[in-house]
C-alpha cells in the first residue's frame, strides 16, 4: 500500500513484531512499503524470544516526552491531532506533557492514549517546594510517570540510588515507571556503557518490589536531542545487555516480561531499522515530539488472521509536523 505524502509530512510505515506460537515454518515473501521519497524493503522477522509485557499484552510501546515546552493553544492542537489519529490496540501510546497541561491533557485526549508525569517526588507530599507527588499525579488522572532521565540526573543532580527510591514510590502508589538509563559520551568512549547501565538498573533493582509495571527507556545521553542517534547495532546492543542483566540480576522471567524501549533522536529515517531490532520494543521520543509527533498506528497482517501460528506486522505509521 502507498504511503500518502503530505507538505510538510513525512511518512514512515515501520514492521513491528507481535508474540506467536512458532516461527519455524513461516517463510513468507518480504514486502516493500513505497513512499515518494523512501523506499523499505521489510523481511519478515527472525525468530524472536516471545514479548510477554505488562499484563501479557505484548505490545510495542511508543511514549512522547513533551518536556518543558509548549503553551494551551499549541496542546490543545496536538491533543487534536492525536485525536484525530487511528490507534490499533496493538500498541501502547503514552505521552508526558508539562505537569502544568496535565488536567487540560487529560480532560480533551482520548482514553487510548495514557498520560505520563515527567517527574514525581520521592515520598508522600508535604513542605517539599515544587515538587509533585505520586498521590497527585494519581489524582489528576495519571498511569505513568517518567523517572532517570538524564536531564534529572545531569542537570537536577538526582543519584541512583534517589532515582531507585522514587521508581519504589511511585510504583506503591499505583503508577507505572518510564525507567530510564543511559550513558554520556564521555563513558561511550570510555568503553563504560555497560558499567554505567548496569549500576544504574542495579539502584532501580535493589528499591522496587516488582518489575510489572515498569519499561525500561535506554537513552544514550549524547544522542538525546543532538541529532545524533545510536546506530541500530549498537542500540540492540546495549537492549541484549541490559535483558542479559535481569537475567542474572531479578527473578527471571522480568527478563522476558519487561519491555526495553529506546529513545534518543529517533525519527523518521532511523525508527524502521531501530524497531526491527530484536530486542527494541518501543520509543521514548523526546527531541522529536517537539515538531508535534502524530502517531498513527494501523495493523497490517503478511498472513490471514485465523492462521495465528503466524506472526503479524504491525505498520506505524509516524507523521513529523515540521
Amino acid at each position: 500500500m502507498a504511503a500518502t505524502s503530505t507538505s510538510l509530512a513525512s511518512q514512515l510505515y515501520i514492521g513491528l513484531r507481535r508474540p506467536c506460537l512458532k516461527l519455524d515454518s513461516f517463510n513468507s515473501q518480504s514486502f516493500s512499503v513505497f513512499d515518494p521519497n523512501l523506499r523499505l524493503s521489510l523481511s519478515p522477522p527472525r525468530p524472536s524470544r516471545a514479548i510477554v509485557a505488562m499484563a501479557g499484552t505484548g505490545k510495542f510501546f511508543v511514549g512522547g516526552n513533551w518536556k518543558c515546552n509548549g503553551t494551551k493553544d499549541s496542546i490543545s492542537k496536538l491533543v487534536a491531532d492525536l485525536n484525530s489519529a487511528k490507534l490499533e490496540p496493538d500498541v501502547d501510546v503514552v505521552v508526558a506533557p508539562p505537569f502544568l497541561y496535565i488536567d487540560q491533557v487529560k480532560n480533551s485526549l482520548t482514553e487510548r492514549i495514557e498520560i505520563s508525569a515527567q517527574n514525581s517526588w520521592v515520598g508522600k507530599g508535604g513542605a517539599f517546594t515544587g515538587e509533585i507527588s505520586a498521590e497527585q499525579l494519581k489524582d489528576l488522572g495519571c498511569k505513568w510517570v517518567v523517572l532517570g532521565h538524564s536531564e534529572r540526573r545531569h542537570i537536577i543532580g538526582e543519584n541512583d540510588e534517589f532515582i531507585g527510591k522514587k521508581a519504589a514510590y511511585a510504583l506503591s502508589q499505583g503508577l507505572g515507571v518510564i525507567a530510564c538509563i543511559g550513558e554520556l559520551l564521555e563513558e561511550r568512549e570510555a568503553g563504560k556503557t555497560f558499567d554505567v547501565c548496569f549500576q544504574q538498573l542495579k539502584a532501580y533493582a535493589d528499591a522496587v518490589p516488582s518489575w510489572d509495571n515498569i519499561v525500561i527507556a535506554y537513552e544514550p545521553v549524547w544522542a538525546i536531542g543532538t541529532g545524533k542517534v545510536a546506530t541500530p547495532q549498537q542500540a540492540q546492543e546495549v537492549h541484549v545487555a541490559v535483558r542479559d542483566w535481569l537475567k542474572k540480576n531479578v527473578p527471571d522471567e522480568v527478563a522476558s516480561k519487561t519491555r526495553i524501549i529506546y529513545g534518543g533522536s529517533v525519527n523518521g529515517g532511523n525508527s524502521a531499522e531501530l524497531a526491527k531490532q530484536e530486542d527494541i520494543d518501543g520509543f521514548l521520543v523526546g527531541g522529536a515530539s517537539l515538531k508535534l509527533i502524530l502517531l498513527r498506528c494501523r495493523v497490517l497482517s503478511l498472513l490471514p488472521l485465523s492462521i495465528q501460528s503466524h506472526p503479524r506486522k504491525l505498520r506505524l505509521e509516524l507523521d513529523y509536523i515540521l
